[in-house]
């Protein structure tokens, strides 16, 4: 922020100006000035949205299978979410055979990576898969399993979490865009894009300081 005392002030005017217009449609931008007041929010927005679907019942938690290779796992794991579409217990998108979800709740890297899925890897342009394995993560664990894009972006309601002046930069790219011919898979977080859902942004002030802000047509970086 220029001054720490317009800080808050200007984090609110980067939100208002996103949710204007320049911020994508079906997205929204959530700016709180402490992670406690932004951990508070979050809690009632996801209980907002378990009140108009189904409680969480212990049956419909899924845990990931340690004891087999990464490759097993997401296989495993993909299999039991197909059972359940199949079921009708998790729905399926209008757009294609993916589950749809209620609510995908996502945090974000300094690197832009969101799930397990990092800037320029493969994993990034799976189409048919609902899960999959990376074995060559850049950051500890290196093997890991992660929903593709299609299942994240079938979701009815995607949340992405941003805290710390670390992820300041990546969430400024995220949200306010580029030219279309960037490289979008150089940050996934760009890639989230609900094709019938909403995204929601939850940033603390220190993640949302880099936003742009229009003031009198000139643009000024917090």
């Amino acid at each position: 922020c220029s001054r720490a005392g317009n800080c808050l002030a200007e984090v609110r005017q980067a939100a208002e100006m996103a949710a204007s217009g320049e911020f994508k449609n079906k997205s929204e931008l959530r700016v709180f000035e402490s992670t406690d007041e932004l951990a508070t929010d979050l809690a009632e927005y996801i209980s907002q949205l378990s009140e108009n679907s189904v409680s969480i019942l212990s049956s419909h938690v899924f845990s990931i299978n340690d004891h087999v290779t990464v490759e097993d796992a997401a296989g495993e794991y993909e299999f039991a979410i197909r059972q359940l579409v199949k079921i009708r217990t998790v729905g399926v998108s209008e757009r294609n055979d993916c589950p749809r979800f209620d609510l995908i709740l996502l945090g974000i890297g300094p690197d832009g990576h969101v799930a397990s899925l990092f800037p320029h890897h493969p994993a990034l342009e799976l189409k048919e898969e609902w899960v999959t394995y990376i074995t060559d993560s850049p950051k500890p664990p290196p093997e890991r399993i992660t929903f593709t894009l299609p299942v994240i972006n079938s979701a009815s309601n995607v949340a992405i979490v941003a805290t710390g002046e670390e992820k300041a930069m990546a969430a400024n790219l995220a949200i306010a865009g580029s030219n279309e011919n960037s490289d979008f898979s150089a940050l996934p977080a760009r890639m989230v894009q609900p094709t019938d859902g909403k995204l929601v942004w939850f940033l603390d002030s220190a993640a949302a300081s880099a936003l742009e802000v229009s003031n009198g047509g000139s643009q000024n970086s917090m």
